[in-house]
């Protein structure tokens, strides 16, 4: 076998590795794997994508999430790890054994859950042979309860009796065609047979003698009116599937024109049915127009085909289809039913809502990466950014792919980010810090207002927040930013000096904590100075200030100094730049370095209460 692996509708592997000697198999699954991770032991394994120190806690997180695992050691060893982890067969994740040299696969769980098609693939791999031992899959060649991508079973709890049946000599009938997946199984068949397998987008009641199969053959085609109820799309699209007796399983997906991308309608219609939401230009429905039922020349006008869900439900079900429910209207929303006589394939030209996840990564360690902007980075299929923020990424980025942009080119790359989602991608648009202090996000929505084109407004986006610097600053000396604290930027770049300038006499009448982005650069020197001097006419020169360089990274350096003695030259473009508020202290730490916190009058509150207490007491003894 060559080329990639395939796994189905099954999660993407981790291939867990406990020694060097497993390193060299682990990759050569991988390379046919893609997307798989590779996980190591952290005292015997290096490198490795994924590194953990408890074998046992990490199988069993992987487990427990549903990950399949493909272990390169003994079967042992994972069966006595995971044995108690063993509740409900009909939910656990494939777990294989594959021996260090690649010689043995052996399926230990989720046999039927992907496990052992997969197992089979990577012995191919390998050169090697698996080890399948599953009863029906020795004896018929299949698995009943695993149909491929495409089919689902409608009755799966059912397929226990009936395999059993089978393995006693029963026999199925022979007066009706087999789902195509089970035409070359060894399935015994006589005209006389008791058992029944069928194959339908129907709505079909099985049984113990009788397993239904249900293709993803069904199209359900969709149109609305800007801003219809979904509880309305909804209500139709039961309706559709009631008057075409359609069995859920059987739904591929919901389709619908490409203006509709961002209804939420269309999507709480999807998210119903269980489907993605696809959408098609109206080009491409246009092109669907002399086999529409019901053509308008109303709808041409308006957006350009004579059909929306005949159309869209045609498309998506491909040129074999009929349209079996005809276009259903309610007040502001049409739908239509599509059926194909064979699994519907994914349409090239019916694209995914288009997402934009702006992330933010924190300040640049992995620790101050939150998990909603590590679950962003995984979702995405690109990357766009500042070349040195993808690299902090490290293996968060591979698989995905990259758009690298110079420092200083912003704009272009917020309008590369919204021209990728607009083709139905999802994108991460990565920022340092977090994304909406001062940062690419404020641009994204700048940009949707000011020149963007009409596609950008049918992408979701979404901001992720990140631990800004001044945060992480704040956390690294102590808790400066404990009262009312504000943030300016020292670039004259975009904002004039003048309301710079205004900002800090404010700041220092209002006795604000203050934190300064781009306090310095090679070619603006005198501004933090300026902003000294400023600040000192409401705050004495005794107050705290702290000075956080390259925080989360290498080499960073957190110092205190007072406000009196801060040299701009001490400060560049990686510098965070903290100033206390005439309330800040200094506390001495026992290494000889100073923790700065910013009292918010808890103290003086505790004194209230205890002088009001005594009080209360001697009035008890008048």
């Amino acid at each position: 076998m060559t080329g990639d692996i395939m796994t189905g509708d099954i999660k993407t592997p981790a291939l867990v590795v406990l020694g060097p000697g497993g390193l060299d198999t682990a990759h050569r699954i991988a390379s046919a794997l893609p997307g798989a991770e590779i996980h190591g032991l952290a005292r015997r394994v290096d490198p490795a994508q994924v590194l953990f120190d408890d074998t046992g806690d990490h199988l069993r997180a992987l487990f427990a999430a549903g990950t399949p695992v493909i272990g390169i050691c003994a079967a042992g060893i994972l069966i006595r790890l995971l044995a108690g982890s063993l509740t409900d067969k009909t939910a656990e994740p494939p777990v294989i054994a594959v021996a260090e040299d690649g010689s043995a696969v052996v399926p230990l769980l989720g046999g039927h859950h992907g496990a052992n098609d997969l197992a089979q693939n990577i012995a191919a791999t390998l050169g090697a042979v698996a080890a399948v031992t599953t009863a029906g899959d020795v004896r018929f060649g299949v698995a009943l309860d695993n149909p491929p991508a495409g089919w689902t079973l409608g009755n799966p709890d059912d397929v226990k009796p009936f395999s059993g049946d089978l393995l006693a000599g029963a026999t199925v009938g022979a007066h009706a065609a087999l789902p195509p997946f089970l035409t070359d199984a060894d399935i015994p068949r006589d005209l006389g047979g008791r058992l029944r397998i069928t194959a339908t987008p129907h709505r079909v009641a099985g049984d113990a003698h009788h397993l239904v199969y249900h293709p993803k053959s069904v199209a359900v085609g969709v149109g609305c009116e800007r801003g219809t109820d979904p509880a309305e799309l909804i209500a139709l699209v039961h309706a559709a599937l009631e008057a075409g007796d359609i069995a859920p399983d059987a739904i591929a997906g919901l389709y619908s024109l490409d203006l509709k991308a961002d209804e939420s309608a269309v999507h709480a219609a999807a998210a119903m049915l269980g489907v993605e939401a696809r959408f098609f230009d109206a080009a491409t429905l246009e092109a669907e127009a002399p086999r529409l039922k019901n053509p308008s020349d109303v709808v041409f006008r308006e957006v350009g085909c004579h059909g929306v869900s005949e159309g869209a439900a045609l498309a998506a079900a491909g040129a074999n289809a009929d349209l079996i429910v005809e276009k259903q209207k309610s007040a502001r929303a049409t739908c239509a039913i599509a059926v194909s006589p064979d699994p519907v394939a994914e349409c090239v030209s019916a694209q995914r809502q288009g997402r934009l996840l702006i992330v933010g990564t924190g300040p640049g360690s992995d620790g101050w990466m939150t998990a909603e902007a590590e679950d962003a980075v995984a979702q995405a299929s690109d990357l766009v950014g500042y070349t040195l923020y993808l690299d902090i990424l490290a293996a968060r980025a591979t698989g995905k792919t990259r758009h690298d942009f110079p420092l200083g080119e912003e704009i272009d790359r917020v309008r590369a980010a919204l021209e990728l989602a607009a083709t139905g991608k999802t994108v991460a648009l990565v920022s340092s810090g977090d994304p909406g202090i001062y940062a690419m996000a404020t641009l994204a929505f700048e940009l949707l207002e000011t020149g963007g084109r009409d596609e950008w407004g049918r992408v979701d986006i979404q901001v992720c927040p990140g631990i800004s610097a001044l945060q992480a600053a704040a956390a690294r000396s102590g808790a400066p930013l404990g009262h009312d604290f504000c943030t300016i930027s020292l670039s004259d770049l975009l904002t004039p000096w003048d309301a710079i300038e205004r900002r800090l006499h404010a700041a220092a009448a209002g006795d604000f904590v203050v934190a300064f982005y781009n306090p310095v650069s090679r070619r603006r020197t005198w501004q933090l100075g300026k902003a000294r001097e400023i600040l000192l006419t409401g705050r004495p020169e005794t107050t705290p200030v702290v000075l956080a360089r390259n925080l989360g990274r290498e080499g960073e350096q957190v110092r205190v100094v007072t406000l009196g003695a801060l040299d701009p030259a001490d400060v560049d473009m990686l510098t965070v730049v903290l100033v206390g508020s005439s309330e800040s202290r200094i506390v001495a730490r026992s290494d000889g370095r100073h923790w700065v916190y910013t009292p918010r009058g808890y103290a003086g509150k505790q004194a209230g209460n205890l002088a009001g207490k005594q009080n209360d007491d001697m009035k008890g003894t008048e």
